[in-house]
């Protein structure tokens, strides 16, 4: 997809999700803004109802991840509301009700528009790459190893966007945690070039579109070198209308 063709696809999401009068998009649609920007993410389709994801989950193929869609869920985990690695028909059956039953549990008034039904990616290091906004200087880019390591060593790094090549592959080698990526012990380096593209699209996307204020892809998969690199999961979130 070229440059404009992007840019209009990126910007029909977003006006969509204007006109239904929220800010924040469901996982699902901000991975249709990332596929539409060129970012590789993996394969989610969104079902309304158990027989619609019955349906779903066999084009995706098993092993698959269930994951709730609800407007009122930020952090799903908490809510126990992600199945990974679901095998076979059987499993997503009885997972899914399991997964209405953990929402409501966490939070009983949540609006509960369905499900997601995802592509399993195999084990990989992982990775948060993430944007905001800055009121003083712009649009600003952050890098860092994914889960516990972002979390509690706040081992992250930042560029103003757009950025370079070079800008995106010191980000990376920047963190104290780089030894992960470039392979430590006999382990094969993670694929950067695919890391260094990704930050540069999603450096590209909010430079391009300042209405987005925040975005979060936590965890993004980074395989061996050679191999890419993939959205797992995907938060983006609009600013207020001016």
């Amino acid at each position: 997809m070229g440059l404009v063709a992007a840019k209009k696809k990126v910007a029909e999401i977003l006006n969509s999700i204007r006109k239904d009068g929220r800010r924040e998009l469901m996982e699902f649609e901000s991975k249709q803004v990332l596929a539409a920007w060129g970012v590789p993410v993996n394969r989610t389709e969104f079902a309304s109802d158990l027989s619609e994801a019955v349906k779903v989950a066999r084009e995706v193929r098993y092993p698959i991840v269930l994951k709730i869609t609800s407007p009122d869920i930020i952090h799903k985990s908490e809510a126990k509301g992600i199945k990974v690695g679901l095998s076979s028909e059987l499993e997503l059956r009885q997972s899914f009700g399991e997964l209405i039953d953990n929402v409501r549990t966490y939070k009983p008034d949540a609006k509960i528009l369905g499900v997601t039904i995802q592509e399993y990616l195999p084990p990989a290091r992982e990775v948060i790459v993430g944007a905001l906004q800055d009121p003083s200087f712009g649009a600003t880019v952050m890098f860092g190893l994914g889960g516990v390591w972002v979390e509690v060593l706040k081992d992250i790094s930042f560029r103003l966007a757009p950025l370079s090549a070079e800008d995106a592959r010191e980000m990376i080698q920047e963190i104290k945690g780089y030894p992960v990526l470039a392979g430590i012990r006999g382990a094969p380096q993670a694929d950067v070039n695919a890391l260094v593209d990704t930050i540069q699209k999603v450096g590209q996307l909010v430079h391009e579109f300042p209405e987005i204020t925040e975005m979060d892809l936590n965890p993004i998969f980074a395989f061996d070198d050679g191999k890419g690199a993939v959205v797992a999961d995907a938060r983006i979130i609009l600013g207020e209308i001016k």
